[in-house]
């Protein structure tokens, strides 16, 4: 992912916590903010200590980042979004961390139509 297309302030990720609409599945949660001025999407990602180790919370996060590069050209490009991997995401094979990604962005209204 390129440096554009992250979210690394805190600043910006209280906004999109505060003004953002929120949507969840056993897996992750994910906010989404809309920004209209904005060329291509933002991702923020958050995974807790609870969720497992250092190699398991870099696993999670790289299998998030790999599904949203597969899924660029189907997202909205308009949105920030911010991911909160919960507990159950340690267990996930990628394909499996993908398709419950997609679910809960497909409820969150973020792909193109």
């Amino acid at each position: 992912m390129k440096k554009s297309q992250r979210i690394k302030k805190n600043k910006e990720f209280q906004t999109v916590f505060k003004k953002g609409k929120s949507f969840a599945n056993r897996q992750f949660i994910v906010y989404t903010y809309k920004k209209e001025d904005q060329e291509e999407f933002r991702i923020g990602l958050s995974v807790s200590k609870k969720v497992g180790n250092a190699v398991t919370r870099n696993r999670v996060k790289r299998y998030i980042r790999q599904a949203f590069l597969e899924m660029k050209d189907e997202v909205r490009q308009d949105l920030d979004y911010v991911i909160i991997a919960r507990n159950q995401a340690a267990t996930l094979d990628f394909h499996t961390a993908k398709k419950n990604l997609q679910h809960v962005l497909r409820i969150a209204k973020a792909f193109k139509k």
